[in-house]
């Protein structure tokens, strides 16, 4: 899914930064789904990192209240 919500983020880019003539509702709309991808996208690349990270620190933290 996330090789799919980055192909269709790249197309989009694409076309904003193409020299066209877009309508206005058109031109917004793209601006919209653009940063609707790239919210979806950084979130899909937070849930695939590297999740020992996340357990790291919160075991870091315990371990501090607990001293």
């Amino acid at each position: 899914m996330k090789k799919i919500v980055k192909k269709i983020s790249q197309a989009v880019q694409v076309v904003l930064l193409a020299p066209i003539k877009l309508p206005g509702k058109a031109l917004n709309m793209l601006k919209y789904v653009a940063v609707g991808l790239g919210v979806l996208d950084a979130v899909l690349s937070d849930r695939t990192e590297d999740p020992a990270t996340s357990t790291a620190e919160g075991e870091e933290d315990g371990s501090e209240a607990v001293d």
